[in-house]
């Protein structure tokens, strides 16, 4: 076990998508990278969960029914409590207006979908390591 694990303990990972093939894919992937993983299937929902799993980076996707990822987005940052955690948006539109929306609301960096394990795993590890520089 290496220094870092043993005394900051798995990094813990938000991740909500309306897209169960979504949510259980990237539930998956972080898990084999060692990550605690909670899973919310609406802006709402991943409201709710914040407060009690206290995560250290946020995927949020961005076209969800209800409560869309900048609106989510925009919350999360809002709250003194988690303004400091990375949020990551996810999208199947790799778009410059996307990307641009999603910085305005507070995001860290965008995914686009379908992502890969590396792709997932090197994002938790960049936004990861810039936390704990901050």
């Amino acid at each position: 076990m290496n220094e870092q694990a043993s005394s900051a303990g798995p990094t813990r990972i938000l991740v909500i998508d309306d897209s169960n093939t979504i949510r259980r894919s990237a539930e998956i992937f972080l898990k084999q990278g060692g990550h605690e993983v909670a899973l919310a299937e609406d802006g709402f929902d991943a409201l709710a969960k914040l407060g009690d799993f206290h995560p250290d980076v946020v995927f949020c996707d961005i076209l969800m029914p209800r409560l869309d990822g900048y609106q989510t987005c925009a919350i999360i940052k809002r709250n003194p409590q988690f303004a400091g955690v990375p949020v990551i948006m996810l999208s199947s539109k790799d778009g410059l207006f996307d990307k641009a929306r999603g910085r305005m609301v507070g995001s860290q960096d965008y995914l686009t979908k379908p992502f890969t394990k590396d792709q997932l795993l090197q994002a938790v590890l960049q936004h990861r390591r810039q936390e704990a520089r901050t």
